[in-house]
């Protein structure tokens, strides 16, 4: 099949704001965002016969942008370990593991707090939440853009959400140990992120809400869990507008391109 060409310059402008608004939020940096929304535009107008569909541009045009942001990264080596991932999850599986919601909640109400957190993240992980939980993308075509399977980027999503957590609750992490048998508190908690977007079968759905209902050190994971996923969905970063100067020098490269 033919791929759309010369047609992609043509395509572009309408996708640079959220572009832009993209990596700038997952970057934090006028100067760094700048660079690299241009070298994606540069790649993207170099590998146009590469796109099939005008239908396909977004998810197209972002998978190019994850690339180049990871290639930055990578260069610069001072992103935080992929390893932290897991050892958050480690701390997840523990039953006796919980947070101060109160305090995650309280930190979630500031924009500044949120966006703190979300740096100390890995671009893998906080590039999930700002598409998912920021730009409200389904999981399906974010999984195009990471070039990973549809469980993979849910998975990455769940712990994502976790890593979130764990951040905003720095200082105020505990173990609260529970009389009795074990509670076996990972059946759950690997469901949750499944739960606030709607997709657990009602049967588990129904197991969740028990365990939530007797668990002292899931409720307040849950209730930090939905303080942030609903802080990163009404963060709007004023600094992520893509300025005008730099909207229109990207305009008239793409139009040169044509």
């Amino acid at each position: 099949m033919a791929g759309v060409g010369q047609d992609v310059a043509a395509l572009l402008p309408d996708h640079i704001p959220g572009l832009y608004r993209y990596v700038r939020s997952t970057t934090r940096d006028d100067v760094t965002a700048e660079d690299l929304v241009q070298e994606t535009l540069t790649r993207a107008l170099e590998k146009g016969s590469d796109l099939q569909s005008p239908a396909a541009l977004r998810a197209w045009l972002f998978r190019i942008a994850h690339n180049v942001t990871i290639d930055h990264y990578r260069r610069q080596r001072e992103e935080p370990s992929d390893d932290l991932a897991q050892q958050v999850e480690d701390r997840w599986r523990e039953d006796a593991y919980t947070v101060d919601a109160q305090v995650v909640i309280a930190r979630s109400e500031t924009a500044e707090e949120v966006r703190d957190a979300l740096v100390r993240l890995p671009y893998a992980y906080r590039s999930v939440l700002v598409l998912h939980d920021g730009l409200g993308w389904p999981s399906r075509e974010i999984a195009e853009v990471m070039d990973l399977g549809l469980p993979a980027a849910k998975q990455r999503l769940r712990r994502a959400r976790m890593m979130l957590v764990s951040a905003m609750a720095r200082g105020h992490e505990r173990r609260v140990v529970a009389a009795g048998v074990p509670l076996r508190c990972w059946d759950a908690r690997q469901h949750v992120s499944a739960y606030l977007d709607g997709e657990l079968p009602a049967d588990i759905s129904a197991a969740l809400e028990r365990h939530l209902g007797q668990c002292p050190t899931c409720p307040p994971l849950y209730a930090s869990l939905v303080s942030v996923r609903d802080a990163m969905n009404g963060l709007q970063d004023p600094d992520s507008v893509i300025p005008d100067a730099l909207a229109q020098r990207i305009r008239r490269r793409l139009a040169a391109g044509q």
